[in-house]
């Protein structure tokens, strides 16, 4: 019913308990959602690095696995965009497994500089540096070379071009395919990276490593991963005769979430697939080398590694309007002690449907059908599932007996951009961090008090 424990919904390590409590494994340990919920209080997210790990080494070795099956002779190399999640709790575990690093913005890269000055990561790493960029972003990029980081800059725009004619380093360039894709990008508004035609009458660049693009966010089909690499790859051939040294294709992000658990998405190992079987294609039928490969899958890597668990703190029936009841078929609102337009924030600005559990009476014969709203003061503040209802128990005996026994809500695949977009709106605190991983439990960010979040506004 709940759609846990299946790969194919990014759900393997959950599972509900023999009292109808939510629990994650990660090997031999085993995690009760429910008392963490009751131990820590709500609101709380809760982090699973060890789900990053995996994700990521599953990324590594199907490539690794199918670079070997198709002969093909370039390698692979992951960057993870930092802007998905920059808390020191996603990146490390990265870092730990063998990913390389991307940077959108100065503040960013000093958080690169920090770990490197710190001896957090090895010689090996790679940075990218993406995002049109400043002057500050541009010297801290050349301080960072100077000092034997192995960073390349990305070229946006011809500004930056000119600028980075002379950078000692390796430099990459961004292309905009201009491809129709199904996804969460509207191409009529993309202001990055040069066109095709552009790119074509820059000539030689004696440093020119890589050529990028990125075709969307949560792209629907594979179909849609691979068209544009058809297209790319045909200017990189291109490109590759008058720059000989040009020798990866980095992919950008795109790779779906399967957010809402209501279908199929394309799996893992058959993307990988057909990105290596169609580069190897083209570059073998042009007669040039096989280009190294680089993806910068974020969003596939961190979503599923944090939950968001609120307590519902009040209940109130949901009124007909003009005579006609409501066609979700909701009939009560349930208020969480939590907000989604400050803590998941991607509910508001662009829709986002979340898949949604209780942690505790998911066994129960009854439930309720319901919208969640927030508990700020305004009316945007509510997930209605794009119009749909959401189930949570219904606990008649403990209702009819005034059981005190809160009921707990579960919203999944909240790890990628919620933190960074997080506001204070009606001054809400931020909810409370813990991570779970080696059967040990850490907090890593205590719920802000009033007096905290005063602070940030001069109080």
């Amino acid at each position: 019913m709940w759609k846990l424990g299946r790969e194919e919904f990014g759900t393997k390590h959950f599972s509900v308990s023999a009292k109808g409590e939510l629990i994650v494994r990660e090997g031999n340990y085993q995690y009760n959602i429910y008392e963490l919920a009751k131990r820590f209080d709500t609101p709380i997210e809760i982090v699973f690095p060890f789900i990053i790990e995996e994700r990521l080494n599953d990324t590594l070795d199907y490539f690794k696995y199918y670079i070997r099956h198709y002969k093909y002779k370039g390698k692979f190399f992951f960057f993870y965009p930092m802007k998905a999640n920059q808390n020191k709790e996603f990146v490390l575990p990265i870092l730990s497994e063998g990913g390389h690093l991307e940077t959108s913005s100065p503040n960013e890269l000093w958080l690169v500089k920090r770990m490197w000055e710190q001896g957090r990561f090895s010689n090996t790493i790679r940075v990218l540096c993406n995002g049109p960029k400043t002057n500050e972003y541009l010297f801290l990029i050349e301080e960072l070379k100077a000092k034997g980081l192995d960073i390349t800059p990305v070229i946006e725009n011809w500004r930056e071009l000119e600028y980075l004619r002379n950078y000692r380093g390796d430099v990459g360039i961004r292309i905009e395919p201009n491809v129709k894709v199904d996804s969460h990008w509207d191409k009529q508004t993309d202001q990055f990276g040069l066109s095709i035609e552009d790119i074509k009458t820059i000539g030689r660049l004696r440093n020119l490593k890589m050529i990028s693009y990125h075709a969307g966010s949560q792209i629907g089909k594979v179909e849609d991963l691979i068209t544009p690499i058809r297209k790319v790859m045909s200017l990189y051939v291109k490109l590759k005769k008058t720059n000989p040294q040009l020798n990866l294709l980095n992919i950008g992000g795109g790779f779906s979430v399967n957010y809402e658990k209501n279908r199929k998405l394309y799996s893992l190992e058959s993307a990988t697939k057909k990105i290596i079987k169609t580069v190897k294609i083209i570059a073998d039928k042009a007669g040039i080398a096989h280009p190294d490969l680089a993806v910068e899958w974020g969003r596939y890597l961190v979503a599923p590694a944090q939950i968001n668990v609120y307590r519902i703190i009040a209940e109130k029936e949901i009124v007909r309007q003009n005579g006609n009841d409501n066609k979700s078929g909701a009939r009560i609102w349930s208020f969480i002690d939590g907000s989604f337009q400050t803590q998941l924030l991607d509910t508001w600005a662009i829709h986002q449907k979340w898949h949604v559990t209780p942690a505790n009476n998911m066994l129960a014969n009854k439930f309720k059908k319901v919208w969640l709203s927030g508990c700020s003061c305004d009316s945007d503040d509510k997930y209605t599932n794009g119009g749909s209802y959401i189930l949570i128990p219904k606990i008649e005996s403990a209702e009819k007996e005034g059981i005190n026994d809160p009921q707990y809500v579960v919203i999944y695949d909240t790890g990628a951009y919620q933190d960074a977009l997080a506001n204070h709106h009606c001054l809400i605190s931020s909810p409370a961090k813990i991570i779970v991983q080696n059967g040990v439990i850490t907090i890593a960010r205590e719920r802000e008090t009033a007096e905290e979040v005063g602070q940030l506004y001069g109080w």
